[in-house]
């Protein structure tokens, strides 16, 4: 078939496509984002599929499951730390099993370009019991994808793909294969695999145990990993993914004076693994992520040979894997050189010219100066970026939702005024539930939300609650209507809406104020 160039991202939504998925769930997040964008872009043409943006990633894999309930395939994707969110239903969708095929396309972020951590999402495959895919390139991104769900099916589990920034967001061609129908509406009658009481649970618990077999079986003989020896070699090489083309960028031509070993699929295949270890006097462990593999090794029974990896210092453990680090492992002499030549002025991150974001920081500082006993509570989004000069007007972004959370934790603690900032998105996405502590604890916190009327940092998204429709949610969930207050982010404004904070601090109980205007690029 006619090959097509696609980032990874692409490669996994056009691989759902051709699997006959009927629907495609996920919330926005880097490095994610474009795998949903794709499914939409196709679906605009198609009309065969849903693909709304959901509130959050448990919702996105709640309702996946759903559809997989219903005989039909889902796809979900998240970022790493939105499988934080969504971990509930994942881990309990390892006991209920699926009907239709689900997969999860995870997009992990070593370097934290765009996250508040490097975490690992294959552990949530080992806590779960959830068998995990990893590919090395666009064309296994693809491959993999659509066998993934003739797997989910045939196993009766959700599978997981863990992707990585570097192989999400690179482009190369892949030669894609026809596409099959969705599958027919056949919903489930059993309502003892589905009904997690403690009797039906512990029955399907036990059915996942004994799955076990089977994925070693295709860990060991399903072609996800790949083995290559080399009976002259003193050294073995185990390695994953986009660590497996730094570590052959590196050898080149000597690539096969060593014996290499690249993970594709999770359980590791044991059997094989012991095998290699065998043979070789020295085993190399080259992993993007966590010390995962490495750690797993150190739990074989009797392993005395010595393995170079992450846990002895001789790869970092944190940030992108990189051809200087594989140097470093194989030359211990080479100096790993981090500095960047200083072409141009460095310049941070800032607000968009014109962002109505500024307008609200320069309103909400003027009023802060009179309170330097009180604190800014914030949030994940672009207004992130008011704890940079010239704003300075944040002191937290930790996760989604949070800067609620932690206002009601700090007035608690006595801190007032307790100002939380929080985007329209973000508030719809996990904003709402603290504000229920708040307003039934009648909690004295003040609440910013920024209504620009879309998820501004991922690519503009559409918000779920915006305008209206979000003054109508606060009263319904009993903030005071006349500290509802609604203000024009704009700069001829600045006095009008410095007072409007000024009164809503002198009041003792919840304020929600809202500064409105859209995101200019949008």
């Amino acid at each position: 078939m006619k090959q097509m160039m696609l980032l990874g991202d692409d490669a996994v939504a056009q691989g759902a496509i051709d699997a006959g998925i009927s629907g495609g769930y996920a919330y926005p997040g880097t490095p994610s984002t474009e795998i949903l964008e794709y499914i939409q872009r196709y679906d605009a043409k198609s009309q065969q599929l849903h693909t709304a943006w959901s509130a959050n990633e448990k919702v996105a894999y709640e309702e996946a499951l759903g559809m997989s309930f219903a005989g039909k395939r889902a796809l979900v994707c998240m970022k790493h730390v939105g499988l934080n969110v969504a971990a509930d239903p994942f881990m309990n969708s390892a006991i209920t099993g699926v009907k239709g095929g689900l997969l999860l396309a995870v997009a992990d972020d070593p370097g934290m370009h765009s996250s508040q951590n490097e975490q690992d999402s294959r552990y949530y495959s080992d806590m779960s019991g959830i068998p995990c895919l990893e590919p090395a390139n666009q064309q296994e991104a693809y491959d993999w994808t659509r066998r993934a769900f003739d797997l989910s099916e045939e196993l009766e589990l959700p599978l997981m793909m863990r992707l990585v920034t570097r192989l999400s967001h690179s482009r190369t061609n892949i030669t894609p294969d026809a596409a099959r129908e969705q599958n027919p509406l056949n919903p489930s009658s059993d309502h003892c695999q589905w009904v997690l009481m403690p009797n039906n649970a512990r029955v399907q618990y036990d059915k996942l145990l004994r799955k076990s077999d089977a994925l070693q079986r295709i860990s060991e003989e399903g072609g996800f990993n790949c083995v290559t020896h080399n009976p002259g070699a003193r050294i073995g090489i185990i390695t994953n993914g986009v660590a497996y083309n730094y570590l052959m960028e590196y050898l080149g031509d000597r690539a096969g004076d060593y014996a290499i070993f690249k993970i594709g699929f999770y359980p590791l295949p044991l059997k094989s693994l012991n095998d290699f270890i065998s043979r070789y006097s020295e085993i190399y462990v080259v992993e993007e992520g966590n010390p995962v593999i490495e750690r797993k090794l150190g739990e074989f029974s009797g392993l005395s040979k010595p393995i170079r990896g992450k846990l002895t210092g001789d790869l970092p453990l944190s940030g992108e894997m990189n051809q200087d680090h594989v140097r470093r492992l194989f030359e211990p002499d080479f100096q790993l050189n981090s500095a960047v030549p200083e072409l141009m002025a460095n310049r941070p991150p800032q607000l968009c010219k014109g962002c109505p974001h500024r307008y609200s920081y320069d309103a909400l500082n003027r009023v802060m100066a009179d309170h330097p006993q009180g604190r800014v509570f914030a949030d994940i989004g672009c207004y992130t970026l008011g704890a940079l000069p010239p704003y300075e007007a944040i002191d937290t972004c930790v996760d989604m939702g949070a800067s609620v959370s932690m206002a009601n934790g700090a007035y608690h603690a006595g801190v007032s005024p307790a100002f939380a900032v929080i985007g329209d998105s973000t508030f719809a996405h996990s904003g709402i539930t603290p504000l229920l502590d708040a307003v039934k604890g009648d909690f004295n916190i003040k609440l910013i939300v920024l209504d620009n009327e879309s998820v501004a940092m991922t690519g503009a998204q559409e918000s779920l609650i915006t305008q209206d429709d979000l003054v109508q949610l606060l009263k319904g969930i009993g903030v005071p209507e006349e500290h509802i207050v609604i203000l024009e982010a704009l700069p001829k404004n600045e006095e009008e809406n410095t007072a409007a904070l000024r009164r809503e601090v002198e009041y003792e109980g919840v304020s929600v104020i809202i500064f409105r205007r859209p995101c200019l690029y949008a």
